[in-house]
């Protein structure tokens, strides 16, 4: 029986007890929690890298869960999440959370509102649903982003990660010319180098010819963990359930879940009225006026 669906990000601080116990072979550690966030906070202010917009316990302790509590790690996320910011400004600068939900309503990514066995949800890029005329690549990319920046609110999340599947049915020529290597290293700083919300597996489904030279562009910015991270599962479904327990998928993917996709749009209502999203997403310099 498919799990009961609801659209909420779940903020609260305190973890299930499975999660708790990953969280502590992780190295998570009450007794010197508060020593290890300090540390970190005086890095920053000590070596002066970069301007965090914030410095306060909990938005330093996902970055600390994404690199298993090792301060020096942590600081180079860090480092990266704000270089990969200032970088990428267009994907910022001027953003209104109003005008991706429409963007979520093309279904291009999405979100299951459940987790798998592991405490993860999983994202769904379905590239052959893009059609790159009416909408640039950057959209893309800064729906990403926004769902990323969400997922990371998340101690569940920011414990156990996330899983992608890149679903590459009806990819054709016209959209795989959009992925440049820039565009390739922007998608890889994304998922892997730069953002707080580590990448436990990327699953590759239904690809076509053009996944060889698709791959050619990616490689050369993926290091050698995220390669063993990578899985390519070509029509069969079941090579994607020895991963994925079919329970915890849309039935496109052979799955048990009674629809097929998860619209982002579904998220919305939860997310309007839920005020510490809608800060954090302001402290970020996202317009959410309109949400």
């Amino acid at each position: 029986m498919a799990e009961e669906v609801l659209h909420q990000l779940n903020l609260s601080p305190e973890l299930p007890a499975a999660v708790k116990d990953v969280a502590i072979a992780q190295g998570e550690n009450d007794d010197i929690k508060c020593e290890l966030v300090e540390q970190l906070r005086n890095l920053i202010f000590e070596k002066g890298d970069f301007t965090a917009h914030r410095t306060d316990d909990e938005y330093l302790i996902k970055f600390l869960r994404a690199r298993y509590w090792n301060v020096e790690l942590a600081y180079k996320l860090l480092s990266n999440y704000y270089s990969f910011r200032n970088a990428n400004k267009n994907l910022y600068d001027d953003v209104r959370c109003v005008d991706l939900m429409s963007l979520a309503e093309q279904e291009i990514v999405t979100v299951t509102p459940y987790r798998e066995k592991n405490g993860r949800r999983i994202m769904i890029l379905r590239f052959g649903t893009w059609d790159p005329n009416n909408m640039p690549i950057d959209d893309i990319l800064r729906l990403t982003l926004i769902i990323l920046e969400l997922g990371s609110m998340e101690p569940i999340s920011q414990i156990g990660g996330g899983i992608g599947i890149f679903d590459l049915s009806g990819l054709t020529i016209n959209q795989a010319r959009y992925l440049t290597p820039s565009i390739a290293q922007k998608i890889i700083a994304l998922i892997v180098t730069s953002s707080p919300l580590r990448t436990a597996a990327i699953h590759i489904v239904n690809q076509s010819w053009l996944f060889s030279t698709i791959i050619k562009v990616f490689k050369p910015f993926l290091n050698a963990r995220m390669r063993e991270k990578l899985f390519v599962h070509g029509n069969d479904m079941n090579s994607l359930h020895e991963h994925i327990n079919p329970k915890y998928l849309p039935k496109r993917y052979g799955g048990l879940q009674e629809h097929s996709v998860f619209p982002l749009s579904l998220w919305t209502d939860s997310l309007k009225a839920d005020e510490k999203v809608r800060w954090e997403l302001e402290t970020l310099g996202y317009n959410v006026s309109e949400c």
